[in-house]
Order: C-alpha cells, then sequence, then structure tokens
C-alpha cells in the first residue's frame, strides 16, 4: 500500500511527530486540526462557532492539498474542551454540512491549553 504525507503551509504545520494529513487506500487521515490561523499563528478567535470554523477551514486547505474537498468527508471527530459548547459547535458545523452529514463521533478534550475550544479530525474519499 502507498503511504502519501500531505502537507500545506494553508493550515497550522504539524509537530515533527505526525502529519497534517495521511492519503492511503482511497482515503484521506487528516489528523486532529486546531483552531490556529496559519497567517497568525494564534486561536481564530474566542466562540466555539469561531473556532469551528477555523477547524474546518484547516481541514478544507488540507483536503484540497490532498486533491480532495471537504465535502468528500465520511467521518469526524469532534473533540471539545467544555460540553456546554456543543451546540454553539454544531451550529457552524451545519453550515459546513447542511445536508447528508459525515459520520461524527464527540469527545473531550484530555488536556487543558488556555483558549482551545475544539479540535476536528476527519476522514474522506481522496
Amino acid at each position: 500500500m502507498t503511504r502519501t504525507v500531505i502537507r500545506t503551509s494553508r493550515a497550522p504545520a504539524a509537530p515533527p511527530s505526525y502529519s497534517q494529513a495521511t492519503k492511503a487506500a482511497g482515503l484521506v487521515f487528516v489528523s486532529g486540526t486546531s483552531p490556529v490561523d496559519p497567517a497568525t499563528g494564534v486561536f481564530a478567535g474566542t466562540t466555539i462557532q469561531e473556532q469551528t470554523r477555523q477547524c474546518l477551514t484547516n481541514i478544507a486547505a488540507i483536503l484540497e492539498s490532498a486533491g480532495s474537498s471537504i465535502d468528500d468527508v465520511v467521518s469526524a471527530t469532534v473533540i471539545l474542551a467544555h460540553e456546554e459548547d456543543f451546540a454553539g459547535m454544531n451550529e457552524e458545523w451545519v453550515r459546513w454540512f447542511p445536508e447528508d452529514p459525515p459520520a461524527r463521533q464527540g469527545a473531550k478534550l484530555p488536556v487543558r491549553v488556555e483558549g482551545l475550544k475544539v479540535s476536528i479530525a476527519v476522514i474522506a474519499e481522496a
């Protein structure tokens, strides 16, 4: 099986220990993506909606670099710092996936990072 590491400067750089995404077996596996604005290097906004939007913007850029798109997402894992942010996250989510949304599971961030409200990982068709 051929595996291709995906990197783009249009999304926050991944630490050396993992890739922004990996393409293999007809799928693109996007690592947990933070709401960091790649232009500024800081979290985009303070609301869950703003941070969810930036996560999905970053994911869209990574998927485009892999020859895929946000429309090809089949599964997502949304990790929230606070359970009470679910409604706000979902408000932004349905703007990106208004019909036939991907399968989705949720989790709680295992550690607190000051200002970080959400991280999202996805799997998309290549």
